[in-house]
């Protein structure tokens, strides 16, 4: 089972290392990670998500408190979240398919960010289920290539809690 945790760090180098380094050593594969300072320039926040089941979780979780820089661990698994992705992807595109692709991006709520003479270049954000669905939609076209970011994720509703 895929999960997402949440782990609010220390904006020191290295800990992004240690904490890799933690699932690595205990053999877990990191399926998406993303780290970026949040509204306090001290404090980061990694979002990563992890394929196991909910003892290796429960184990993976304590371990990460135990880390000096971790300040909290929290799994979203299963909260009810916001989750997004951002990819770019390169499509072969001449003058005969162009039209064709900006219609089916238009579809999808995605952006041409770029066009070249037998390219374009699409941008898109949403959950893993659209991205997939534009990867589908324009695999037919030929993908020159593609990268995205991994899954960033915030739980729905109020930060309050009044």
């Amino acid at each position: 089972m895929k999960h997402k945790l949440a782990v609010l760090v220390e904006n020191h180098p290295g800990v992004l290392s240690r904490v890799s380094g933690l699932f690595s050593r205990r053999g877990y594969n990191i399926e998406s990670l993303v780290v970026s300072e949040t509204e306090d320039k001290g404090i980061s926040r990694m979002t990563i998500v992890v394929n196991g089941d909910e003892q290796i979780i429960e184990q993976v979780s304590k371990q990460l408190n135990k880390l000096i820089d971790v300040i909290k661990v929290n799994d979203l698994t299963k909260e009810e979240t916001v989750n997004r992705q951002l990819m770019l992807i390169r499509v072969s595109a001449d003058s005969t398919t162009r039209g064709e692709i900006v219609q089916l991006m238009d579809i999808f709520r995605a952006r041409i960010v770029d066009i070249g003479r037998r390219s374009i270049i699409v941008e898109a954000t949403g959950d893993e289920e659209k991205i997939q669905a534009i990867i589908k939609s324009l695999q037919p076209f030929g993908i020159q290539e593609l990268v995205k970011t991994g899954i960033v994720s915030m739980v729905r509703g109020s930060k309050d809690k009044n």
